[in-house]
């Protein structure tokens, strides 16, 4: 059986909106294994200056990230979409061991198979030290309340 991860290509607004979200809401259940599985099998990762292959590099790189960047939380904006590419913005919240905090800031490209398996995924990525008192994302770890105000809304 071939593994599908709806919604599927060609997208349109509403499903590339929806693909964006599950994708947050992957991301901030910080299960590297759970994440990977949106991931076709021999994916190929831009992330930084690091360029990963496959699902199981992206679960050793999703482990050793989220055992550094402590208490993360992600929110993820559709920019653009067409067929079966989306682009996103995104801003996450974290902190380091020594209690330091940062805002990350960055845009991802997306590809994806037609089955919904993100192919590609290009990410350029930029870090702010931020004060806990400056932090924004204060929902419980985890799925981001539907509530929560957007980047859009929180001027990111």
């Amino acid at each position: 059986m071939t593994e599908q991860r709806p919604p599927l290509p060609p997208f349109d607004e509403a499903s590339a909106a929806q693909k964006v979200r599950a994708a947050e809401d992957g991301w901030n259940s910080r299960n590297p294994e759970r994440v990977a599985l949106a991931y076709s099998i021999d994916s190929r990762w831009r992330n930084r200056a690091e360029f990963l292959t496959g699902r199981s590099e992206v679960v050793s790189f999703l482990t050793r990230k989220w055992a550094k960047e402590l208490e993360y939380r992600l929110i993820k904006e559709l920019w653009a979409w067409s067929g079966n590419r989306i682009a996103v913005r995104f801003a996450y919240e974290w902190r380091d061991d020594s209690g330091s905090w940062f805002r990350s800031y960055g845009n991802e490209n997306w590809q994806f198979d037609p089955n919904g398996l993100m192919t590609d995924r290009f990410a350029c990525i930029n870090d702010r030290p931020i004060n806990e008192a400056d932090r924004l994302f204060h929902w419980q770890l985890g799925h981001r309340p539907d509530d929560h105000p957007s980047l859009s809304e929180l001027g990111l």
